[in-house]
């Protein structure tokens, strides 16, 4: 608990700026809850920039969702980029085996070390090769279903995997910390999951170890989507109770509510 604490501290008084190349859907989103939390989101994606946003920003997150060629340009220039000078970056890999051309951005994405991947089940198992067959944007399968796909995924690539769900699991090859919270009204609302991603970027940019970064991470984004819920009438009030959730959020919210442990 106290690292959750210390975490969600040090982003309001730090104030990190995260860069996110993100998809379409997700922009108002995900940059309201680093708004939120206290972070800064940048949203830049030109080719020409991207030199100069490595060199003001404390973390990068990297979102396939909407794929073309230059957008994926601009994600491999800034990939590449934050792995020459060492750069805390996500990978989330939304649509994972839905198409060749993302199969492909993947992998090339792969190759420049993100520390840490998110990703729903299906997602992961496909970026697994699991022989899955994506149904877009949403899993068909529980979390504790791709755990062995992380595990590898984990040890393949030398980094943190998150399998996003009811439950969420962490895991960096053999050790496993899972986050219970959360509420189903969150899967009614688009971006959740790119939330939860942009959310590991601002913790990753005030903690240097991405395991603990991303524990954070999962526990801040479910809690404060638990309290969000109670307060909500359905998705659309929901979506609005959680920014203010993630706002407001104390310490004391943490301590009574942080469902986390080993597996």
């Amino acid at each position: 608990m106290e690292s959750i604490i210390k975490h969600l501290q040090l982003i309001k008084s730090k104030g990190p700026l995260v860069q996110n190349i993100t998809n379409f859907v997700v922009m108002n989103n995900t940059a309201n809850a680093l708004l939120a939390i206290g972070a800064s989101p940048i949203m830049s994606h030109a080719h020409s920039e991207v030199e100069d946003m490595s060199k003001i920003t404390q973390s990068l997150v990297i979102n396939i969702g909407t794929l073309d060629e230059y957008w994926v340009g601009a994600m491999l220039l800034a990939a590449k980029k934050a792995n020459e000078t060492g750069k805390p970056w996500i990978l989330d890999p939304v649509g994972a085996g839905a198409s060749a051309f993302r199969n492909e951005t993947l992998t090339q994405l792969l190759a420049f070390s993100p520390q840490v991947i998110r990703g729903n089940a299906s997602e992961i198992l496909a970026l697994a090769n699991e022989n899955i067959k994506s149904k877009g944007v949403d899993s068909t399968h529980h979390s504790d279903q791709a755990l062995d796909a992380g595990r590898s995924l984990s040890a393949q690539h030398k980094c943190i995997v998150c399998i996003s769900g009811k439950t969420d699991y962490i895991i960096d090859v053999d050790t496993i910390t899972k986050v219970n919270n959360g509420n189903p009204l969150m899967s009614r609302v688009t971006g959740m999951g790119c939330t939860a991603s942009a959310l590991i970027g601002a913790v990753l940019a005030i903690e240097k170890d991405p395991f603990p970064a991303t524990v954070s991470a999962m526990a801040i984004m479910g809690i404060a989507g638990e309290i969000a819920a109670e307060l909500s009438s359905g998705p659309g009030s929901f979506q609005m109770c959680f920014y203010d959730c993630l706002n407001s959020l104390q310490p004391i919210d943490i301590e009574n509510h942080a469902k986390v442990s080993s597996l």
